[in-house]
Formats: structure tokens, C-alpha cells, sequence
């Protein structure tokens, strides 16, 4: 290849930048020429990322049920990543959080139409022996999920219903010892934690509660009021944030609802989830009633927030 002037510019700004660092352009250079070509497997650990399947048991569908739930983990990050952009950009406008808004929208819509393999993509007996082999693990233990929803609103909108009045002036404490998914790791008969419940706030509790403050004025109803009033008022925007709302908070949740009616509702008495949870009053967003954004939405709206979606889960 000839020394082009394009070439000479390009060593001379590579020369420069090692020197700012106090190293030795050849060295690196050196190190380019024997590193070995990247491969595609070695770039994305295909061969970890394909072995991370290790069934408990001989039920051929646990495979299917690991496989999701990891699909399902990698998608979550993927609308945090889209968050912590929102929550850190410093010069954010109403264009760039739209931006972020409609990806966190796209990642949502390909979690919501994926989970029929969840519904329909497993032999229900399979699952239903498979299952007694991951007690006390649940899929409430997902930080994600919480971590999601951390991001997202004002703590007090993520209050247990009865008690989100009475979060307005609550100590960062209060607001964590009242978070609405707590009460949906009760046991049924006794109303005590579970054990469930009990291994999620020893591993994630201190890690919520820093998330707590530190999404406290960034979350994105607080980057919403930040923006200029002419943003605010911007009909994009306002969609965006009312499809992540909807998604976040009545279609995903209503997903697992609608997989438990298939897999756990039984006649005279409902099947227990695998940790313990109370899943028919924590799993429909009709039970829940958490909106991100309730200023966005009308009246009519919030009262028949997720009630279609839990019928129509209940009459499938």
C-alpha cells in the first residue's frame, strides 16, 4: 500500500494520541500485527452464550423455559440501556429522548409478541412437573424488571395503591418499604413474606435503594418536566411515553397473567407459583394499577387501566 497523504495523517494523529498518553505508537502497532483476526463467535461468546442452558431435570421444555427468560433478561437490559441514556445525558432534548423512547418501544413490542412461547410454546404437563424442580426461584426475582420501573417514574407512582396517597412527602425508606410488588410475594394463607421475597431483598435491596436515589431526578417523568414547554407538549413525545407506559404496565405484565391462567388456574383451587407469589392478585395490571405517566392519561383511562387485558386473559 502506498503512503498515501490520507495514510501519513491518519500515523500522525495516531502518534499524537499515544503520546498525550505517554506510550509508544509502535508498541501498538506491533500489537495489531499479531492479534489475530476477530471472529463473530468470539465477539458475542456464542459458545458460552449457547451453553448457558443447564436444565434441572429431563423435561425436554425447560430448555424452551430457560431460553426465554434469558431472551427475555437480554431485552430488559436493553431498555435499561436506553434509560441510563435518557437519565445521563446532560444536554437531553425532546428529540433525543423521543429517540430513546420509540427503542425502549420496539424492545417492548418484540418481548410482548415473543411471549406466546411462554403461553402456548410448552407441554403444559411438562411444565407443570419441570416447575416443582425451581422452587423457591420465581420470575418475580427479576431486579430488572424493578430496576425498570426505578428508572422510569417517581417512586411514589410504584407505591402499593392503597398507600400511594399517603407516599407525597415519604422518607426514600418508606417509599421502598411500600413498593407495590412486596405484597405480591405473600404467602396466600398466612400473608407472611416468602421465602421468595425474602432471597430478592437480600441480594438487591441495597442495589434498588441507591438506584432509588440516583434515578430520584432523572427517571423520565422527571426528564419529561425538564424539557422545554413547547416538548412537553410535543404529541410524539407524549406518544412515545404513553406506548412505553401501556407496555410496561398492562400488555407485558398481562402476558404473564395470561400464562398462569393457562398453566396455574385450576378448578376448585388455583395451582401456587413456584415461589410462593399471590400471583392472581399481583399479576393483573388491573390488580396493580402502577402508571408511569399518570398525568398523560384521562380519567376514564386510569379507572379502566388494564381491565380489558385481564378479561381477555381470564376468557382465553
Amino acid at each position: 500500500m502506498d503512503m498515501t497523504p490520507e495514510l501519513e495523517e491518519r500515523l500522525a494523529k495516531l502518534q499524537q494520541k499515544y503520546a498525550v498518553m505517554g506510550q509508544d505508537m509502535l508498541s501498538y502497532i506491533d500489537g495489531l500485527l499479531y492479534a489475530d483476526y476477530l471472529t463473530y463467535w468470539d465477539y458475542i461468546h456464542l459458545d458460552v452464550l449457547l451453553n448457558l442452558q443447564t436444565p434441572r431435570t429431563p423435561f425436554p421444555d425447560e430448555k424452551i423455559f430457560i431460553m426465554y427468560h434469558q431472551v427475555s433478561e437480554l431485552y430488559m437490559k436493553l431498555v435499561r440501556h436506553a434509560l441510563e441514556q435518557i437519565a445521563h445525558d446532560e444536554s437531553l432534548t425532546g428529540e433525543k429522548m423521543r429517540v430513546q423512547l420509540k427503542r425502549i418501544n420496539s424492545y417492548y413490542k418484540a418481548l410482548i409478541s415473543s411471549f406466546e412461547i411462554m403461553v402456548d410454546g410448552m407441554d403444559k404437563d411438562q411444565f407443570l412437573s419441570f416447575r416443582m424442580a425451581l422452587l423457591p426461584a420465581s420470575g418475580f426475582q427479576s431486579a430488572q424488571y424493578r430496576m425498570i420501573e426505578i428508572a422510569a417514574t417517581e417512586t411514589k407512582y410504584l407505591a402499593a395503591f392503597e398507600s400511594r396517597e399517603a407516599m407525597t412527602n415519604a422518607t426514600p425508606d418508606e417509599l421502598y418499604d411500600n413498593l407495590y410488588w412486596k405484597k405480591g410475594a405473600t404467602e396466600l394463607a398466612s400473608g407472611k413474606q416468602t421465602l421468595t421475597l425474602r432471597q430478592f431483598e437480600k441480594k438487591y435491596a441495597e442495589e434498588f435503594k441507591r438506584l432509588l436515589a440516583e434515578y430520584r431526578d432523572t427517571n423520565v417523568l422527571a426528564c419529561y418536566h425538564r424539557l422545554s414547554p413547547a416538548d412537553q407538549k410535543n404529541p410524539e413525545i407524549i406518544a412515545e411515553m404513553r406506548a412505553f407506559d401501556h407496555a410496561a404496565n398492562v400488555e407485558w405484565p398481562s402476558m404473564h397473567y395470561k400464562s398462569a391462567v393457562r398453566y396455574l388456574m385450576k378448578k376448585p383451587m388455583d395451582i401456587k407459583a413456584s415461589g410462593g407469589t399471590n400471583w392472581q392478585q399481583y399479576l393483573p395490571a388491573r390488580a396493580r394499577r402502577v402508571t408511569f405517566f399518570p398525568e398523560l392519561w384521562s380519567e376514564d383511562e386510569l379507572k379502566d387501566w388494564g381491565r380489558k387485558h385481564t378479561e381477555d386473559a381470564l376468557n382465553q
